[in-house]
């Protein structure tokens, strides 16, 4: 692991490990909610599906008592069709316990997907190191990317007060896709049983 000097100078830190290449989970950590809000619209510009994959996103709110919050979980789509919220959601669920998910319960059918796939090998490590990422009182980015250090990337997290990022197979990405995809059947099941639909 090795900790270089950020994209905003020596407040940001950037931790990163070494990459294959594969994917990342990545964790930016922003002082108010409207910085994390421009970073997400800054990498749903630049997300093209070739050059620049990111496969799921969600911003969150940490309270003061560690409680995160999701805020408002959107719709924009992968080129595969997956839906950012769902995946990152999934992801969210892989790093921090349930104990600290306040609004999370409303991913519904995310929560249940990322139970299932907790025993992925390395979930432990993973949590231990970026479920601090992101300060009390502080909002940040939550995102399953795959090659990491593209530069668009890092541009688009330039207003991070750090961004911690931990390298996972493609195995373990596979795993949180099937999980959003599966999710996303529940949420249409769901949906087309509803009465009045």
């Amino acid at each position: 692991m090795t900790e270089n000097q950020g994209p905003d100078g020596p407040d940001a830190d950037v931790v990163a490990g070494v990459t294959d290449g594969a994917y990342a989970l990545v964790v930016a950590d922003f002082a108010d909610t409207e910085s994390a809000w421009k970073a997400y619209e800054d990498l749903k510009a630049v997300e093209d599906g070739r050059t620049v994959a990111i496969e799921g996103v969600v911003v969150v709110k940490r309270g003061d008592d560690g409680q995160l919050d999701i805020q408002k979980s959107t719709d924009h789509s992968t080129r595969s069709g997956l839906r950012w919220g769902l995946v990152g959601g999934i992801a969210l669920g892989l790093i921090f316990p349930p104990t600290i998910l306040g609004s999370a319960a409303v991913l519904g059918s995310t929560g249940a997907a990322a139970g299932k796939i907790r025993q992925l090998h390395h979930r432990h490590d993973l949590a231990e190191d970026l479920q601090d990422s992101i300060a009390p009182g502080h909002s940040g980015i939550v995102a399953l990317v795959s090659d990491p250090r593209a530069v668009k990337i890092r541009e688009a997290l330039a207003l991070a007060d750090a961004i911690v990022e931990r390298t996972i197979d493609k195995v373990a990405a596979d795993d949180i896709k099937a999980a959003a995809e599966e999710a996303a059947a529940e949420e249409k099941a769901a949906k087309d049983t509803s009465p009045g639909t």
